[in-house]
């Protein structure tokens, strides 16, 4: 997949609801491919520390696959902060392996955070699963 299309993905994300205040995606091993912020809204992390996070956020995706055989298929992971909601988002290849991993960084208070990311950003995700494989 091109870069274009790791910024199409990022901003389609962000389109589907008005509360997603960003979206990347990373490889399996962390490393940023691109991320989108809404418009006009300045990120609360540098650089850095976005990078930072993205290797921490797909560290902690491949440590939850290995439960999936016990505990059945991951959908997404959260944490919610003071000033934000973070999400992730694993993508699989056909055996399990991880392939990307989804940031989102909603805002803070958005109550129906479950039904954005499962009702709205993974159905997308899915739709465009096989435009991510290289």
């Amino acid at each position: 997949m091109k870069s274009s299309a790791y910024k199409t993905l990022c901003q389609e994300i962000i389109k589907v609801d008005s509360s997603i205040r960003s979206a990347g995606i990373t490889n399996e091993d962390g490393i940023i491919l691109h991320i989108s912020h809404r418009k006009g809204m300045k990120p609360l992390l540098s650089s850095e520390e976005r990078a930072q996070y993205a290797i921490t956020a797909a560290t902690r995706q491949f440590t939850r696959l290995r439960w999936e055989v016990l505990l059945g298929k991951i959908q997404y992971a959260s944490s919610h902060y003071t000033k934000l909601i973070r999400a992730t988002i694993p993508v699989t290849d056909d055996n399990r392996k991880l392939s990307f991993v989804i940031i989102l960084s909603l805002d803070a208070g958005t109550d129906n955070f479950h039904e954005i990311i499962v009702g709205k950003v993974i159905p997308l995700i899915k739709e465009r699963r096989s435009d991510l494989k290289s």
